[in-house]
């Protein structure tokens, strides 16, 4: 718990400079992160038996980053960099003497690219984002920064009350077979609490906290997801953390999977009925 304690100290005040500075800080923080989350992804992948190239991995993920740092610059440039990035890796591919290897190359590969390229929604939900009304709390926060200091808030919301309320009332568990701590009260408790935090962040950016009685449980449930997600990757590949880097914590996936699945679910909602 020490452990714990000590790097949440160091990793909450940095990221709270990184929201503080924004722009393009931010997009080079979440490619940062995006490497050693992928070269960890790419780790537990080898450890399930698959035999991917981590390092075109790595470089396909990064540019899908890049590319939401500038979104407009080419119309469908997200889509594009995806199809000539799965040209690449089957290229790459091919040089695996029997047929079943590459293709399990080509597909880890790509999977796990892609899987840890879902961070670049935590910057196209900066760029998604509208302007804030003057008379929001907020309003001198900025969009793109208020809107990520939300997901980012309510992620840790969902995880925070699903540890309480599960340590304290957790009985019943669901999903045992990936990860065997998950109870439905911890569920609920989590759900409860990302909803109440993403009302409030909803106020504080000048929309309606009517909102929150669907963008919490959606972005809730989807972090949930996100973790159970990594967990089923980890329990393949006979590990309890993704690595070592961050003490108590494990690795940076450990740290960012959650992010993964609510990220894009939340920018989803803002493009779909905020924006």
């Amino acid at each position: 718990m020490r452990q714990r304690a000590t790097s949440a100290a160091i990793l909450v005040p940095a990221l709270l400079l990184v929201l503080a500075v924004g722009g393009l800080v931010v997009a080079a923080a979440v490619a940062i992160v995006t490497v050693v989350a992928a070269r960890e992804a790419f780790t537990l992948l080898h450890g399930a038996g698959y035999r991917p190239l981590p390092a075109l991995g790595v470089v396909l993920a990064v540019t899908v980053i890049l590319d939401a740092a500038f979104p407009g610059v080419i119309d469908g440039s997200g889509l594009l960099l995806v199809a000539i990035g799965i040209v690449l890796v089957a290229a790459a591919a091919f040089a695996r003497q029997e047929a079943h290897e590459g293709l399990s190359t080509w597909m880890s590969t790509v999977f796990g690219a892609l899987y840890v390229s879902l961070l670049a929604f935590v910057v196209r939900l900066g760029h998604a984002a509208t302007t804030l009304p003057t008379s929001a709390p907020l309003a001198q926060f900025g969009p793109e920064r208020g809107w990520i200091l939300m997901l980012v808030l309510a992620v840790w919301a969902y995880d925070t009350g699903a540890f309480l309320i599960g340590r304290r009332f957790g009985r019943a568990t669901f999903l045992s077979h990936i990860s065997p701590s998950k109870t439905y009260a911890g569920l609920i408790g989590g759900i409860a609490a990302a909803t109440i935090v993403v009302g409030v962040m909803l106020w504080a950016l000048g929309s309606s906290p009517l909102h929150a009685l669907a963008l919490g449980p959606l972005t809730a449930l989807a972090a949930q997801a996100g973790d159970l997600a990594e967990s089923l990757l980890k329990r393949a590949a006979g590990v309890k953390d993704s690595g070592a880097l961050i003490p108590g914590h494990g690795g940076m996936l450990d740290r960012v999977d959650s992010f993964l699945f609510a990220a894009p679910v939340m920018t989803l909602y803002v493009v779909a009925f905020l924006a």
